[in-house]
């Protein structure tokens, strides 16, 4: 479903962006674009509306996997009362970091996939958010002798790298990443 008043959910973003700089003492700067020009070029997003971070405070945003960024990104949903399977139509980003990991993503991929058809066994991933195990389904999907799935549920829900038709194959759990110290 679209977002029925672009401007309006544009207005409603830039005004929690500004109270978030305001009462949250961060210094962001954005740029919205909403409509046509907010379309994902690689076509993985279906977004309606776009927000490029910048400024100080935007290393912050993309610390711990850009953790930030996405909790950002749910709380503009939420304000826009999307429905959750909808969440996709807003899309943040700062510093190029989607692009980039997305990149990295391709990257894993391919690697995962080699070192499945070498040696016949599964690759486990860490568990990750739904958008990246996304991708690695999509970079995955070109690469021949491999077939991907999702295993586990919410958080711990992690992509598997099979060698082709052999999906019953047993995988193990891997184990969450972690940030910084614990």
């Amino acid at each position: 479903m679209a977002i029925a008043d672009l401007q309006e959910a544009a207005q409603k973003i830039a005004r929690f962006l500004n109270s978030l700089n305001k009462l949250g003492g961060m210094r962001l700067k954005y740029r919205i674009t909403a409509g046509d020009g907010a379309r994902d070029p690689e076509g993985l997003e279906a977004r309606q509306i776009y927000v490029e971070l910048a400024g100080p405070d935007a290393p912050l945003v993309i610390q711990h996997n850009g953790e930030l960024l996405r909790a950002l990104e749910t709380i503009a949903a939420q304000i826009l009362r999307l429905d959750p399977r909808e969440h996709d139509a807003v899309s943040f980003d700062a510093a190029n970091f989607k692009a980039l990991r997305a990149q990295e993503l391709r990257l894993a991929a391919e690697t995962a996939a080699e070192k499945v058809r070498q040696t016949g066994l599964p690759y486990s991933f860490p568990p990750m958010n739904s958008r990246e195990r996304r991708l690695l389904h999509l970079a995955c999907r070109s690469l021949e002798g491999v077939e991907t799935a999702s295993v586990g549920e919410g958080l711990t829900r992690f992509l598997v790298v099979y060698p082709q038709g052999k999906t019953n194959l047993p995988v193990a759990t891997p184990k969450p990443r972690t940030f910084g110290r614990r």
